[in-house]
């Protein structure tokens, strides 16, 4: 197995929306391996396609009941509000607070070919959102509120200038 890049915020696959899966083959399959090598090294609980460079509607999960992979999801309904600490594999070492859907219904199809659907709520229900995200070209930072998003940018820019930011 290999263990991919994973593409960096400011990485403009990052900000595309991701094209359907239209068939399973011995390359996506492949594929799926290799991302779960590539999280379990960042290390993280998921990964999108687009964060290895695929432009593909697919993710891979393991909140710790062992690895899943799935195909073409859609979340069709959320419910309730849940607060929580929000890191991504794309903007490694950073975090914030970020309030999203407490529960979550996903449909989707596993590498089988088989239709899924998955109600989820608190990690797991945000792991699957914040995966969709990536596959719809949104990332964490758009989540922030204002204050939260001003004080990500600089440090951002900080990063891709390679300086320390400045104490207000």
């Amino acid at each position: 197995m290999a263990i991919y890049p994973i593409r960096q915020f400011g990485d403009p696959v990052l900000r595309q929306r991701a094209r359907e899966i239209e068939d399973v083959d011995g390359a996506l399959v492949r594929l799926v391996e290799d991302m779960y090598e590539t999280m379990y090294e960042a290390p993280g609980v998921g990964l999108a396609a687009p964060q290895v460079g695929v432009e593909r509607r697919l993710f891979v999960y393991d909140i710790g009941d062992g690895p899943n992979a799935i195909m073409n999801p859609v979340i069709v309904e959320s419910r309730g509000e849940w607060s929580y600490d929000e890191g991504c594999l794309s903007i490694p070492g950073l975090s914030w607070n970020v309030v999203r859907p407490n529960e979550v219904h996903l449909r989707g199809i596993s590498l089988d070919g088989e239709e899924i659907d998955i109600e989820a709520d608190e990690l797991l229900g945000r792991c699957f959102q914040h995966e969709m995200d990536h596959l719809d070209g949104i990332l964490l930072v758009e989540r922030l509120d204002v204050e939260q998003r001003k004080e990500a940018m600089a440090i951002l820019r900080n990063r891709v200038l390679n300086v320390e930011p400045s104490v207000y």
